[in-house]
């Protein structure tokens, strides 16, 4: 049986979704981030002491008892465009931290299909720089195929996504895929208890909040970091423990 997460101290999960260099987005504001305050805010984590943990590590420390750090935080970012290769992969890597980027399978190397109301659809990264990247330190989890909303599937359906994400990964890197992020957010029971038969030991959602909050590991709060957040707003979403449904 799992244990219950420690109330305290809280622990953030922090999703990102794109960050580069962009110009002030019209709409979608949770879904960009500039690099520059990307910079600014691990430098906020460093010298304010706080430790960047692995997906693992903090699965560990909410439910299997491991020593909660007083302030910590994971960092992933959803779909894995080009510009994290770019621009935020070299920064993580300034500051040491480490990072989980969730991959849509089928779309390596592709466009961000998904995105039919953008103008212009972002360049995911190719299988050689996801390889090299994984060779530096980067830690990958899947994203299901093709990012759908996976409540709106058939049981089959749910099935390829999640099952076949993880073994397509898994035979690009050549090592295990331990986490799942659901596209969207979405998810019900039955997605849930697939994530688990899967094999996956962790499902990240779009509920905001302190991951402490979390009843299982298959439904785990993140705080969603946007073009706006300036340090003040950055600080306040990393102290922040409560929790509430909000869609993305």
């Amino acid at each position: 049986m799992l244990s219950t997460p420690p109330a305290t101290p809280p622990l953030s999960i922090l999703m990102y979704h794109q960050i580069g260099l962009y110009p002030r987005p019209k709409a979608h504001r949770a879904l960009f981030c500039h690099i520059g305050r990307f910079r600014q805010q691990l430098a906020y984590l460093k010298y304010t002491g706080f430790r960047v943990l692995s997906l693992e590590e903090a699965r560990q420390c909410l439910f299997e008892g491991r020593p909660l750090p007083q302030r910590s935080v994971v960092i992933t970012v959803d779909d894995g465009f080009d510009d994290f290769r770019e621009h935020a992969w070299p920064a993580l890597q300034e500051y040491g931290f480490p990072a989980t980027v969730f991959l849509v399978s089928s779309l390596i190397g592709k466009n961000a299909a998904w995105l039919q109301d953008r103008p212009q659809q972002s360049r995911l990264m190719d299988a050689a720089s996801i390889r090299r990247l994984h060779q530096e330190g980067c830690h990958f989890g899947s994203h299901a195929m093709s990012h759908p909303r996976l409540t709106q599937l058939t049981a089959a359906q749910q099935r390829q996504e999640i099952f076949g994400s993880k073994q397509a990964l898994e035979d690009l890197l050549g090592a295990e895929v331990p986490d799942f992020c659901y596209p969207y957010g979405d998810y019900n029971a039955q997605v849930r208890d697939l994530v688990q038969e899967a094999g996956y030991r962790t499902g990240l959602t779009c509920i905001r909040g302190a991951a402490n909050t979390a009843h299982n590991p298959f439904e785990l709060p993140r705080k969603a970091i946007s073009y706006g957040d300036n340090l003040i707003g950055y600080a306040w979403k990393l102290h922040m423990k409560h929790k509430r449904k909000d869609g993305q």
